[in-house]
């Protein structure tokens, strides 16, 4: 699959988005709960799952490309990180019983699926009653020059986005998701960078 190709040169592009990154890192750290027993969903080399950690009793970490779990388990025994488990997963077709987890995570990854709307109910569908489902999601649709190059470059590679949120498109859609599932406790928020991002908190 196309993601095992670029898994190599994934954190290398993701520094150029450092500052949006890294406050998506202190956003997710903020929002678990001490204990927690969480899943991380598409999450490529592990950024969410590594912000998690501290305050997380488990975490797993799951993605549909191999490599890119590969680089995220090694990043994890890197920095000493043990509480994290590593597994393929589809987004939009979990194996786990409904309600198991009490935060599931899913970052950057709407927009590069066909149906958004089915994997935020699948999401949801695994989070406990009482959870927490957080879907930071970059804004396309906001971006400057240098990222619609880095696009061009995703593009190339054979990346392609199907979606190009703006703030507004990315509440409209959290909004219009929660309140179709009964959440009707969610926030967002916007987190400034080269390529912003919009967080989503929804309190199932």
């Amino acid at each position: 699959m196309i993601w095992d190709k670029v898994s190599w040169i994934y954190d290398i592009m993701e520094i150029f988005n450092r500052k949006t990154n890294k406050g998506i890192e202190i956003a997710v750290a903020r929002e678990i709960p001490k204990g927690a027993r969480v899943l991380d969903c598409a999450a490529g080399t592990g950024m969410l799952s590594m912000a998690a950690a501290e305050k997380a009793k488990h975490i797993t970490c799951t993605d549909l490309s191999k490599n890119m779990l590969i680089n995220a388990m090694q990043k994890a025994r890197k920095r000493g990180i043990h509480n994290i488990s590593f597994a393929k997963r589809d987004i939009t077709a979990l194996k786990d019983k409904t309600e198991t987890y009490d935060v599931v995570m899913a970052g950057n990854v709407l927009h590069l699926l066909d149906d958004p709307a089915q994997a935020f109910s699948e999401l949801l569908r695994v989070t406990k009653k009482g959870g927490k489902l957080i879907i930071p999601t970059y804004l396309l649709g906001e971006t400057n020059i240098i990222w619609k190059f880095i696009i061009d470059i995703y593009n190339m590679l054979g990346i392609g986005f199907k979606s190009k949120f703006t703030i507004n498109d990315y509440m409209d859609f959290i909004a219009e998701n929660a309140e179709k599932a009964g959440c009707a406790e969610y926030s967002t928020e916007y987190i400034y960078g080269t390529l912003p991002a919009g967080f989503a908190v929804i309190k199932k």
